[in-house]
C-alpha cells in the first residue's frame, strides 16, 4: 500500500474563515512523491483511495508550528491503512502566531481538530472510505494538549479558571508527544479521560519536562490505560520529522536535538510505535 495526499479546506466556527489541512490516506497508486514548501512527501496528490474502510487520525501540531512537520508518522500511518488529517491551527501556526501561547488558542484548538475530522467524513473522495467507529488523535506539545482535550481532558488556565474546551466523543485513543500537560493540573482535569493513551516524553526536554507530564498523568482515573515512556536523550523537538539538511541550524531550535541524539534513527522507530499502539487500542474498544 502507498500514500495519497489531498488538500482540504476546513470550515471553522460560524463567522470565522476556513483553514487548511492536508490528508494522507491509503492508495494502491505509487508515484514520485510531491513537495509542499521545503518538505517532500512520499505521497501521490489526489490518488484514488484504496478500497476498504479506514480509521481516521487527526494530528495536531505544536504552538506556533506547522501541520507539515509530522510526515514520518502521517506517511507511515497512511501506508498502513489510516486516513490522517493534519490541520493548520488558525492564529497558532508558523505563519500567524497572533494567538500562540494564549488561552484563546487553548480554547479553540480542540474545535479546529474536530472540524478537521468532520472535513474528512464530508469529503467526496475520502468520506466513503472513512470509518466513523475508529477515530483517534495525536499531537505534539500544544498538539498533545489538543489531543488530550479531545479525549475528555478539562483544562484550567494559569489564573485558575476552567477553559471550556469541547471534547469529541468520537475519539477512541490518543497519542501525546511531549504534551503541554500543565493545563491539566486543576481539580478533576482528567477524570473524564478513559480512552487508551500513549504518552512519550523527551528525557532532556526543557519545554515540557517528563516530571511535569508524569505529575499531570497522576490525575487520570485508575482504569484509564496509559503507556508512558521517557525517550532517552530526546529533546522537545525530537518528535518532529527530521528537517531537510538545508534547514538544520543552531539558531532554528525545532531542527536541533540534544547532543548525541539521533533524530533520523528515532524516526525509523517512532511511526511504527504509534501505529502499533493505535491499531491495538482501536481493536479493543
Amino acid at each position: 500500500m502507498h500514500s495519497g495526499i489531498r488538500h482540504l479546506m476546513v470550515h471553522g466556527a460560524e463567522g470565522t474563515a476556513p483553514f487548511p489541512a492536508i490528508v494522507q490516506y491509503p492508495t494502491d497508486v505509487s508515484g514520485p512523491g510531491m513537495t509542499i514548501g521545503p518538505y517532500h512527501f512520499e505521497a501521490t496528490l489526489d490518488a484514488p483511495p484504496a478500497s476498504g474502510r479506514f480509521p481516521v487520525c487527526v494530528i495536531s501540531h505544536g504552538g506556533g508550528g506547522s501541520h507539515l512537520l509530522y510526515r514520518s508518522i502521517a506517511t507511515h500511518l497512511a501506508v498502513n491503512g489510516y486516513i490522517v488529517v493534519c490541520p493548520e491551527h488558525p492564529g497558532d501556526n508558523r505563519n500567524d502566531r497572533s494567538q500562540t501561547n494564549t488561552e484563546n488558542a487553548a480554547l479553540q484548538r480542540p474545535t479546529h481538530a474536530s472540524r478537521a475530522i468532520d472535513a474528512v467524513f464530508a469529503d467526496p473522495l475520502l468520506g466513503p472510505v472513512a470509518d466513523p467507529s475508529r477515530v483517534c488523535a495525536a499531537g505534539h506539545s500544544m498538539g498533545g494538549f489538543t489531543a488530550l482535550a479531545l479525549a475528555g481532558g478539562r483544562p484550567w488556565s494559569r489564573p485558575g479558571a476552567r477553559v471550556l474546551t469541547q471534547p469529541d466523543a468520537r475519539i477512541r485513543a490518543a497519542v501525546l508527544l511531549a504534551p503541554a500537560t500543565d493545563w491539566f493540573l486543576g481539580p478533576g482535569s482528567l477524570t473524564d479521560v478513559s480512552v487508551p493513551l500513549l504518552v512519550l516524553a523527551g528525557e532532556r526536554d526543557t519545554v515540557t519536562p517528563p516530571a511535569s507530564i508524569e505529575r499531570a498523568l497522576k490525575g487520570l482515573p485508575p482504569g484509564t490505560p496509559v503507556d508512558f515512556e521517557v525517550i532517552p536523550g530526546a529533546g522537545h523537538y525530537s518528535f518532529l520529522t527530521p528537517f531537510p539538511v538545508q534547514m538544520r541550524r543552531p539558531d532554528f531550535p525545532p531542527s536541533t536535538d540534544p547532543e548525541g541524539f539521533d533524530r533520523e534513527r528515532f524516526h525509523t522507530e517512532l511511526p511504527g510505535r504509534v501505529e502499533v499502539f493505535l491499531t491495538q487500542a482501536l481493536a479493543t474498544r
